[in-house]
């Protein structure tokens, strides 16, 4: 059943999902195509066996101009992304960064909106011996997009499966296939009737969301997992250490166990899609005082205000369209 927007009842459990309305162009290899003639065969390898790359962008409306943030970081996290399998990414890092500024053009995009592009393993048979020399194609598309999660504060509970390790593939791939794991960890938070998942690393210390990286405040200090936790080394995990150190706060990076969660002051979660969100209870028990925390709201502020061109010291992270 269908309640707004950005709500979805599911078996009696209320919770927010995605749902967008594509940009009437999409750029494929090098050209800018409909999004209703953008098309793959059947056969395409990483249909099969997830051998795609991602990244998630995010660009700003500030009523004048539309900024892409940190564009250039995600384009190299794109590129080494795919070197842990050998899959070429036939575009320089110019290209792709040109045909993102060019595809929010096209678009006439002069809203805060969401860029999705990635590169895939195509026809290649069933073939599971990929190098640098299998084909591969490359998709950028875009969709207007808000926030992903409720900012007032959202629930998560501690998921019984854990996040893959190092020991199995690598954990700083943006790779398709990886996010299974992630996908089977919201499926059962929302069975549980929370908003998102919380993920243990193989040793049962804190790693992260599905999605996001995850933050403990705790007498004003700042705690988050290291990557060794299997945590994504996460452009908006960086955006908020700078952040954290403008404001003069202690940032940590440590194992941190299931316990302490219980006994935070505040915990947030942070991501492309998810910016910074807080989250206010974590199975079923409060956190902090049960609502946002201020260290979590001062971030959120702050990384606003960065994002709409409104702090000069980061100005450099910001690609105008117009």
């Amino acid at each position: 059943m269908d309640t707004g927007p950005n709500r979805l009842i599911i078996d009696g459990f209320s919770c927010f999902f995605v749902k967008f309305s594509l940009s009437k162009f999409v750029w494929f290899d090098g050209k800018f195509v409909p999004s209703s003639k953008a098309q793959v065969p059947v056969t395409t390898h990483a249909i099969h066996y997830g051998t795609s790359i991602f990244e998630g962008i995010r660009a700003y409306w500030d009523s004048k101009n539309l900024f892409v943030f940190r564009l250039d970081d995600h384009i190299k996290r794109f590129r080494n992304s795919g070197k842990y399998y050998s899959i070429s990414l036939n575009f320089s890092n110019k290209q792709v960064a040109n045909a993102i500024i060019n595809l929010c053009k096209k678009n006439k995009m002069k809203r805060s909106c969401y860029i999705r592009p990635f590169y895939f393993v195509g026809q290649y048979g069933i073939n599971l011996h990929v190098t640098e020399k299998a084909p591969t194609n490359l998709a950028i598309f875009m969709f207007p997009f808000g926030d992903l999660f409720d900012k007032k504060g959202i629930t998560a509970g501690i998921s019984s499966w854990r996040k893959f390790s190092g020991s199995s593939t690598p954990t700083q791939a943006k790779m398709g296939g990886n996010y299974l794991n992630s996908i089977i960890a919201t499926q059962e938070s929302k069975r549980n009737g929370y908003d998102e998942a919380i993920l243990l690393d193989k040793k049962g210390n804190l790693s992260e969301a599905p999605g996001e990286n995850i933050f403990l405040v705790k007498n004003e200090e700042l705690i988050t997992p290291p990557l060794s936790s299997s945590a994504l080394k996460g452009i908006t995990r960086d955006t908020v250490f700078e952040l954290a150190k403008d404001s003069g706060y202690e940032v940590s990076i440590r194992e941190i166990s299931r316990s302490e969660l219980y006994v935070a002051d505040e915990v947030f979660l942070s991501g492309t899609a998810a910016e910074i969100t807080p989250i206010i209870r974590v199975d079923r028990q409060k956190v902090g005082t049960g609502k946002m925390g201020k260290i979590t709201k001062e971030l959120m502020s702050d990384y606003t205000d960065v994002v709409m061109n409104r702090n000069e010291k980061y100005s450099h992270w910001l690609s105008a369209v117009y």
